[in-house]
């Protein structure tokens, strides 16, 4: 795979992954009955959706910076970080016996640890010597 399909998917990638987890935390600040039916916002609920967006807001920009910029190295940081995320999100859904709740997050990791991979592996370049 070249670098720059590697990185086109990994971009596609990334900021849809991190474009929908910033979505969901922010309808939760909004109107937690979009995530959970039977919710009744509270103070409470509308903390721990505050404190669920404050680090997806930033990530979602950050790399939105880099998928514009075309910074790979920041987007294999970047999206490792991501994928991360959505794993411990799929631990939540495994916590709460929920197998949607954990399918689609695990879903989302793995295959942006792949495209991770991908951009990791196809930037790997033999050093060069100089020449002069």
């Amino acid at each position: 795979m070249t670098t720059i399909t590697a990185m086109r998917l990994a971009s596609v990638v990334t900021a849809i992954n991190v474009l929908v987890a910033t979505g969901f935390s922010v309808a939760a600040i909004i109107n937690p009955q979009y995530l959970v039916p039977a919710a009744a916002p509270t103070e409470g609920s509308l903390l721990l959706a505050m404190y669920a967006a404050a680090p997806r807001i930033p990530l979602a920009l950050l790399v939105l910076g880099a998928v514009y910029k075309q910074a790979a190295p920041s987007l294999l940081i970047l999206g490792a970080l991501a994928g991360g995320m959505q794993l411990l999100d799929a631990g939540i859904g495994l916590f709460e016996h929920d197998p949607g709740k954990s399918a689609g997050p695990l879903f989302i990791a793995v295959l942006q640890f792949v495209v991770v991979y991908l951009l990791h592996k196809s930037m790997r370049i033999t050093p060069q010597t100089k020449s002069g």
